[in-house]
C-alpha cells in the first residue's frame, strides 16, 4: 500500500501542471478541501496542495508548450542521474535532464518505452509528500499501457519494480510494489491501454484521490466545472471509483475504497 515510509521505487511526489493556478486552486480546493501554499519566489510560481496543513501535492502554472494540463507522478530514487540514464537503456526518452531543485532534492522528466511520461525525485530537503491514503489524498496509482509485459519489463530495469498477478472475475490486474518489498507493499497497477473504459489514445499515469463519498464528488466535480470520463463504478472487494477531468482537463480518479480487514 502507499506509504510516507519512502523506499527506492515508491512513488513520493505529485504534482499538476494547469494554465490556471488560481482556477484549479479552487476546483480541488472546492473537491478535496485543499488550500494552495505559493512556494518561495525563487520556485518560479510553484507551491503546495495542502490538507490540513500537509503537503498532498504540488502544482504550477504551465504553458501550451510544456504539454497539455495534467498530472505528474514521481517515484523515489537514490540517484537521480543514474536512473535517468537506465531509463534511456531500456528505450526510454529523458524528457527534462536531472536538476537540482534549491536544497530540496533532484528530480528529472522521463517517458517509458512507450512513451508515458513520469517524475523521479532524489530527496534531499524534501523527503517526500506529507499524507497518503487519507480523504483527499493520492492512494494509488495506474499506467495505461499498450504493451504490458514491455512496460513491466521497463520500470523493473529503471526502478526495480516487482509484479503480481491479481485474479478478478473475468481476468487478472497486475501489480506493482517496491523491490525487495512483499506484495502488500503494493502501490498501483498496469492496465492494457486497450482495457481502459474510457478509450483513451494514448498511454497514461492515472492518480487515485481517497475519497468518503463517490458519487457526491463525482457531482461536486460537476458542479465545479470538472467533467466525468467513467462514471461511478463498483468493483468487487475494491471500492467505487470514477474518473473525472478538472476544467482544464487534468485526468484522475476517485475512489471510496473497501474498508480492509483488520
Amino acid at each position: 500500500m502507499l506509504t510516507t515510509r519512502y523506499v527506492t521505487g515508491a512513488p513520493n511526489w505529485l504534482d499538476l501542471g494547469t494554465p490556471d493556478i488560481d482556477g484549479a486552486s479552487s476546483f480541488y480546493g472546492g473537491l478535496f478541501g485543499w488550500r494552495f501554499r505559493p512556494g518561495p519566489p525563487e520556485t518560479g510560481g510553484y507551491g503546495f496542495f495542502q490538507l490540513d496543513g500537509k503537503t498532498a501535492a504540488g502544482g504550477m502554472r504551465t504553458t501550451p508548450e510544456q504539454g497539455p494540463p495534467s498530472w505528474t507522478v514521481y517515484f523515489q530514487t537514490p540517484d537521480a542521474d543514474a536512473t535517468a540514464k537506465a531509463a534511456e537503456q531500456a528505450h526510454g526518452t529523458v524528457l527534462i535532464q536531472p536538476m537540482d531543485v534549491l536544497d530540496q532534492g533532484r528530480m528529472a522528466i522521463l517517458a517509458d518505452q512507450a512513451g508515458v511520461s513520469f517524475g523521479i525525485w532524489q530527496p534531499a530537503a524534501n523527503k517526500g509528500l506529507d499524507v497518503v491514503r487519507d480523504q483527499g489524498s493520492l492512494c494509488w496509482l495506474e499506467l495505461y499501457a499498450p504493451d504490458l509485459p514491455a512496460a513491466a519489463g521497463f520500470y523493473h530495469a529503471v526502478l526495480g519494480w516487482e509484479t503480481s498477478a491479481v485474479t478478478f472475475p473475468g481476468g487478472t490486474y497486475t501489480t506493482v510494489h517496491p523491490a525487495g518489498t512483499e506484495t502488500d507493499a503494493m502501490f498501483g497497477g498496469i492496465v492494457p491501454l486497450e482495457d481502459d473504459p474510457t478509450k483513451a489514445e494514448r498511454g497514461a499515469w492515472l492518480a487515485y484521490f481517497e475519497v468518503p463519498d463517490t458519487d457526491a464528488t463525482v457531482a461536486r466535480a460537476q458542479e465545479l466545472g470538472g467533467t466525468v470520463r467513467l462514471p461511478a463504478t463498483d468493483l468487487e472487494d475494491v471500492g467505487r471509483i470514477a474518473e473525472l477531468a478538472d476544467p482544464y482537463g487534468a485526468r484522475f480518479a476517485v475512489i471510496r475504497s473497501v474498508p480492509r480487514q483488520s
